[in-house]
């Protein structure tokens, strides 16, 4: 009944034989390890079952809500501020987890208690060890290591392996040292000259990340003329956006955007990096535009304590950060966090901004940062009563309630932006501004409209979002309206100083010189140029990947 159950549960965390063997071998080095502790096969093996099938249920639950599975690297972030957002966000899962949890500990208890069979001696244990280390190495390496789970980090299988796969991997605990940058060269690129500003004004730039937004179109549903504006502004530029994650891990864009970097390059430590990257990125978009004479800000959906939110954006040079612990009444955090409604937070993080331009000729930069079209979706968070009209359309092309909640919230950000927007034209006609919103990633959700429509498989679809730029109370003709060319996440920074008519260094003239080979895909490109780039930062010091970072504030 005992190897009935090391089976069964094995069989339940992997759901596939692609790295069964590296599965099996891991349940046998975690039997040998608990062996030298409780003396008696049965209850070793009994406990690695256990414990296996906690390391699967933690990945599985992680895997719903984020799309990626349970890796060693997550474990750090547990103490950074993320559990706290995840019980508000979540609250049934929680539960649900700490159920399970608590069912593995009293099933550990009992298995230690009444579970016993005859000692094995000191030395067989050690044998064992051994010989399952042995095993586990080789299954490892013939196995492909952990580059190959890597690949299928988004599919739900190979949930053990591929949590075992990170604690042997490493590259794992480069974290707790420096970092690695994987797309790199030898030989670095020279830089280009610097680029001259095409206009003499320098108009206030407000950048919006839309948490969990993407364009329905993508997935051929139709829009409604509210979204249709919102997506592509009609006097605007807007297309597709790709990104480096799906689900969940909102900062890797945000980095993206804000270094013109992939966090992808930094292999296991990507979802790290507000943590590790403090002090360590010294050209960026606010310091570039603090050299020019900007003001910046950062307004964030999350309290002040999330993650390393405040060191992280003040290391990349934004000079005032305001997170929703800091807004003033009749801001309510507490109201707010019930539903994150974009109603809400837009209107305290374009307040603040209006209030500090008032008055205030210097030109301003505004990073806001939503939170209310996270998951789930399948509980109403729009005010009851609102956009019936808009949630009945989604279902008509659609006849799926989470997408149904997930287009009505969408259309509430557009009915709010719409409106802040025709207050800031207003408000404020002589002052030049270059809008700029985008999708930080797709929520989970997406995959219930692929499964439903049954799209053909597109590896990169789920890792499509949108962004759109538009101009207000511009003159200059800045800007051509119409659909703009494809564009990866890591150059979004660039292409908005390019649009605002905005001078470029020369490392963000060399950045936007590699738009015509990378421009859709920064780290997935081969782009040669594009290593040496990397190196030449390295060079320069704007990357600092030594184990102890050199602060540059």
């Amino acid at each position: 009944m005992i190897i009935a159950s090391a089976i069964a549960v094995v069989c339940l965390a992997e759901r596939s034989v692609e790295h069964l063997k590296l599965a099996i071998a891991a349940l046998c080095l975690m039997a040998a390890v608990l062996l030298l502790f409780v003396t008696d096969l049965e209850r070793a093996l009994l406990l690695s079952s256990i414990l296996a099938a906690a390391i699967f249920g933690t990945s599985n639950v992680k895997h719903r809500h984020s799309g990626l599975k349970l890796t060693v690297t997550d474990l750090p972030l547990a103490f950074a501020g993320t559990v706290p957002f995840f019980i508000v966000q979540y609250p049934r899962a929680v539960a649900a987890f700490f159920a399970g949890a608590i069912a593995l500990i009293l099933a550990a208890v009992a298995t230690l208690l009444y579970v016993a069979g005859p000692p094995v001696s000191r030395e067989l244990q050690i044998i064992l060890f051994g010989a399952a280390s042995v095993v586990l190495f080789a299954a490892y390496r013939t196995g492909g290591g952990a580059v190959s789970l890597q690949r299928i980090a988004a599919q739900p299988r190979c949930f053990l392996s591929t949590f075992m796969a990170s604690l042997f991997d490493p590259l794992s605990w480069r974290q707790f040292g420096g970092l690695a940058l994987s797309d790199i060269a030898d030989d670095p690129l020279p830089l280009m000259p610097a680029m001259p500003a095409r206009t003499p004004d320098t108009p206030d730039i407000i950048v919006i990340q839309h948490e969990s937004i993407f364009d329905p179109r993508l997935f051929g549903l139709p829009v409604d003329p509210i979204v249709e504006a919102f997506l592509s502004p009609k006097h605007g530029r807007h297309g597709t956006l790709s990104v480096d994650i799906f689900g969940g891990g909102s900062w890797q864009s945000e980095f993206s955007l804000l270094t013109g970097l992939s966090s992808a390059s930094f292999g296991s430590s990507a979802y790290f990096l507000f943590k590790r990257g403090a002090g360590r990125f010294h050209n960026s978009l606010p310091k570039t535009l603090t050299a020019l004479g900007y003001k910046t800000m950062l307004t964030s959906s999350c309290r002040r304590s999330f993650l390393n939110y405040d060191e992280f954006y003040r290391s990349i040079g934004i000079g005032e950060r305001v997170f929703t612990d800091d807004f003033h009444p009749p801001f309510d955090v507490g109201r707010f966090e019930a539903t994150h409604s974009d109603a809400l937070f837009l209107e305290a993080a374009l307040g603040v901004h209006m209030k500090r331009i008032a008055g205030d000729a210097a030109p301003r930069f505004l990073y806001a940062l939503t939170n209310f079209n996270h998951g789930p979706h399948n509980r109403r968070l729009t005010a009851p009563g609102r956009f019936e009209s808009e949630r009945a359309f989604a279902a008509a092309s659609l006849a799926d309630a989470c997408y149904a909640e997930y287009y009505a919230r969408l259309v509430e950000t557009a009915v709010t932006w719409n409106r802040l927007k025709s207050e800031l034209s207003s408000r404020f006609s002589g002052r030049p501004m270059l809008i700029v919103h985008y999708g930080d990633h797709q929520p989970v959700m997406a995959r219930r409209i692929e499964a439903k429509i049954k799209l053909p498989v597109d590896a990169r679809r789920q890792f499509r979002t949108f962004y759109a730029m538009e101009t207000l109370n511009d003159r200059s003709e800045r800007m051509i309206p119409g659909r703009g060319p494809d564009l990866d996440i890591a150059f979004l920074g660039t292409v908005a100083l390019q649009q605002a008519g905005l001078p470029l260094d020369e490392i963000f003239a060399t950045r936007a010189s590699l738009l015509g080979q990378c421009g859709d895909a920064y780290f997935a490109s081969s782009s040669e140029r594009k290593r040496r780039f990397h190196r030449t930062l390295v060079n320069l010091g704007m990357i600092d990947l030594a184990a102890t970072a050199r602060p540059q504030y």
